[in-house]
């Protein structure tokens, strides 16, 4: 979002606002692409500003230039799954009655929310949702599951309040669980028309990116957005968490390689004492404020980095004293015989 945010900045540059008040539309990055084109004849501008506007053109180029470089170093960038696994599928029963599965909706790009009527951002959304639902109801479709209340008929009241037209039901904790445990509110989960998750976004998120991901699995024109893919390394499932390589608070640089993949072995081999039943790397994606997968991974790295002296190890021997000569054996050399006088 940091480079839809930028994209934002570059359309306000003073060029841009020139070009606008000559009665060219210069669009935001995204949907649709950046391009300045003649808006409709009917704003009646005269023949003469139009005239004069390529000389302009050609005086503002060399403002202009560095300008779009930039615009291509700040190319906005929307992120899917690579290789996505299939979402798990449920059935329950909607407010209205209705049957509410993934399986219904097979062939659509489907949206899939995790809301509460008492969340402040998730009723933020709301109308956004309504939005894309009633923009591409032939090829979208937003489930919205409700979690953390049982009371339908509050429910149901609050989305004909709100005008929600997509299927709204309550969803059990068997289906938190196998989305991961939904750590926050509201949590959504992007299908493809296959009904594999391609990506999961939690928290309020611009309506922007939600619609360029529809229009790009779709395949739709998104501009001059980007398209990459990465690899599920617990962000989606968490069950995943064995591919990652790094882990939010956990500081893994002061170790060697070798015992960097002794770490993450024993990060998702031990079990967090939080209560959770996750791993340690597990509870590390799912819950970053748990102090204590915060702890015993530190601890874990920590003894990996500085490990303790063995108390096993035998004591150095002071060395040796030089060998005592053996005394000889031979008998001791008898006098010269003294020679006679004459």
């Amino acid at each position: 979002m940091a480079a839809l945010e930028q994209t934002n900045l570059l359309t306000d540059h003073p060029i841009f606002f020139l070009l606008r008040t000559l009665g060219y539309h210069c669009a935001p990055l995204g949907i649709p692409p950046l391009l300045c084109s003649p808006i409709d004849d009917t704003m009646r501008h005269s023949l003469r500003v139009r005239s004069f506007l390529p000389s302009l053109l050609v005086s503002l180029l060399p403002f202009l230039s560095p300008v779009l470089a930039a615009s291509e170093e700040n190319q906005p960038t929307i992120h899917f799954v690579r290789n996505p696994d299939p979402a798990p599928d449920f059935k329950l029963t909607g407010l209205d009655g209705e049957p509410v599965t993934l399986a219904d909706s097979h062939g659509k790009v489907i949206l899939l929310n995790f809301w509460a009527t008492w969340c402040g951002p998730c009723r933020a959304e709301i109308p956004d949702l309504v939005e894309l639902q009633n923009k591409y109801k032939d090829h979208l479709q937003i489930l919205g599951l409700v979690v953390d209340d049982d009371d339908q008929d509050a429910v149901k009241e609050f989305t004909e309040r709100f005008g929600i037209n997509y299927p709204v039901a309550i969803a059990t904790n068997d289906i938190r669980l196998q989305y991961g445990g939904i750590a926050a509110l509201p949590t959504s989960f992007v299908l493809d028309a296959e009904g594999r998750i391609v990506q999961k976004h939690e928290g309020l998120r611009d309506p922007v990116l939600y619609e360029t991901e529809i229009r790009a699995l779709l395949g739709l024109p998104i501009g001059n957005v980007r398209v990459e893919t990465f690899e599920d390394t617990g962000q989606i499932f968490l069950k995943h968490a064995e591919r990652a390589t790094e882990l939010p608070g956990v500081d893994l640089s002061k170790l060697t390689p070798e015992q960097k993949i002794s770490a993450l072995h024993k990060f998702n081999a031990e079990t967090c004492n939080c209560g959770c039943t996750f791993t340690l790397a597990q509870c590390r994606i799912y819950d970053r404020n748990c102090q204590i997968s915060k702890a015993a991974t530190a601890k874990i790295v920590a003894a990996l980095a500085h490990p303790a002296p063995s108390k096993s190890a035998p004591a150095k021997s002071a060395p040796a004293a030089p060998p005592v000569p053996a005394p000889s054996t031979q008998p001791a050399a008898s006098p010269a015989p003294e020679k006679p006088h004459d």
